[in-house]
């Protein structure tokens, strides 16, 4: 497994991580069976995981604490804080109170005295980002955390909490996470380039876009296919059209290269000079085994052309793919009303 430095931390991390949202209540709830995951990706060569508090209720991390046992000093851990964990508002987003708390539970459920990479699952509107800064910076000085990251920033987001750390004096977001895919190249517009800009790692998750890649014989049918998931399997709507034909002709193009789609997918991401490592997220065992099979995959030029032409740079084929909540700005209609 290739390596790569974790933009300035000089953490080295493989070109692989292993996400665990699908380990527990979310998806595999045989722990017994998450752990062998686990611990086959580590010995495959894999050293980043990638969990959050709210995976499963903080379930998922428990898995991960049980599974690193003994193996703590080889793994980059890291792990997220942010969205809601229940109903109290003030269980939930960047405020230097909540982050004290988060980081206490996460630490346990992990069963470790530090987290290697500490992120921010969503940028809080509702919260100084100068607050946010020093609260997690006080984390790095008490050493239970390493670095800090974010995820699903903008890039106006990043920008600020750039310019706020250098000005108050706190430690700088080193990494962001963010979804990207052959279906999904919006980032590659902004957040991509910010992201260079500033020295930051970038984590990306999704690149098989959530089955649409995987090599299935209908995308459309799987798991994820129902409750809030659905739209993105919705056949009537025009970006579910556009991505079915785009799969089609994709299929077609790694089976003429000899490969499954899903070893094109992931190298896609991979080839991208902004990225870091690449989240791939299994929920079973022979899941895990297909996609390390493709650790080696590199994509030539003309490959990465032919990608260009089936789905052109910076376009997400389907925006109902994106994960990102509405900002108070669109939600609350007083904020644009005089």
């Amino acid at each position: 497994m290739k390596r790569r430095i974790l933009s300035g931390t000089g953490i080295s991390v493989s070109e692989y991580a292993l996400g665990t949202m699908m380990f527990g209540t979310m998806g595999n709830t045989d722990h017994d069976e998450c752990v062998r995951m686990i611990h086959a990706a580590l010995d495959a060569g894999i050293n980043l995981l990638d969990t959050a508090d709210v995976y499963s209720g903080g379930e998922s991390e428990v898995i991960v604490g049980k599974a690193l046992q003994g193996r703590r000093d080889g793994v980059v851990l890291a792990t997220k804080f942010g969205l809601a964990m229940g109903d109290d508002a003030n269980r939930r987003g960047g405020s230097a109170r909540w982050i004290r708390r988060a980081v206490e539970d996460s630490l346990r459920r992990l069963d470790t005295d530090h987290i290697d990479l500490y992120q921010m699952h969503r940028p809080d509107p509702t919260t100084d980002i100068d607050e946010t800064l020093a609260a997690l910076s006080d984390l790095i000085r008490a050493g239970k955390v390493r670095a800090i990251g974010g995820s699903f920033f903008a890039p106006e987001e990043t920008v600020e909490a750039q310019w706020t750390a250098e000005r108050r004096g706190h430690h700088r977001l080193r990494t962001e996470q963010s979804p990207y895919s052959i279906l999904t190249r919006g980032i590659e517009n902004r957040v991509l380039p910010t992201a260079q800009r500033y020295g930051m790692g970038v984590l990306t998750f999704g690149p098989l876009n959530s089955g649409w890649l995987s090599g299935r014989a209908d995308p459309s049918t799987g798991h994820r296919n129902a409750g809030a998931g659905a739209k993105m399997f919705d056949l009537s709507q025009p970006g579910v059209r556009a991505k079915a034909d785009a799969v089609q002709k994709l299929t077609a193009l790694a089976a003429e290269a000899g490969m499954p789609i899903a070893h094109l997918a992931v190298a896609f991401v991979r080839s991208h000079p902004a990225v870091s490592s690449v989240l791939i997220g299994p929920r079973r065992p022979e899941h895990l085994t297909d996609l390390l099979a493709g650790a080696d995959v590199e994509l030539g030029d003309d490959m990465l052309d032919q990608i260009d032409d089936i789905v052109p740079p910076g376009v997400d084929l389907n925006p109902g793919d994106l994960y990102i909540d509405p900002t108070p700005a669109i939600t609350d209609k007083h904020l644009r009303r005089r």
